[in-house]
């Protein structure tokens, strides 16, 4: 589906249809592991609990700052924190966050999507 560059599967913003097992279904397509959902597409992202959320996680986020005004962060199963730094990385660029477990995160995306909500999210696999 993704490519090495990171070229998104889904080259615009659509609905998450379904989740569990580690897997995400959108478009017609699944993916195993996290996604992220960005006004560019739907892209594979790295980490697979929050404790693997890093700076580098976050630049593809960053790289679209300008694009969407509220991350929602999907945790996992459980509620998680971010680190302070990486807090405060996202702050500077302007964005809005809400940390809430993955199932939250996606039902709450599609919800303020389907508004036409200006909004992106990260999605650790559940």
């Amino acid at each position: 589906m993704g490519s090495p560059s990171g070229a998104p599967f889904f080259p615009r913003q659509v609905t998450i249809d379904g989740y569990g097992d580690s897997f995400f279904h959108f478009a017609g397509m699944s993916h195993a592991g996290s996604i992220l959902a960005l006004p560019s597409g739907i892209r594979p992202w790295a980490p697979l609990r929050m404790a693997d959320v890093d700076t580098a996680a976050l630049a593809p986020i960053l790289a679209e700052a300008g694009a969407f005004e509220l991350l929602l962060l999907g945790t996992g199963r459980d509620p998680a924190h971010l680190k302070e730094p990486l807090k405060q990385l996202l702050r500077e660029q302007g964005l809005r966050f809400e940390l809430m477990p993955t199932a939250s995160a996606a039902s709450t995306y599609n919800v303020l999507l389907g508004e036409g909500r200006r909004v992106g999210a990260a999605l650790i696999a559940v």
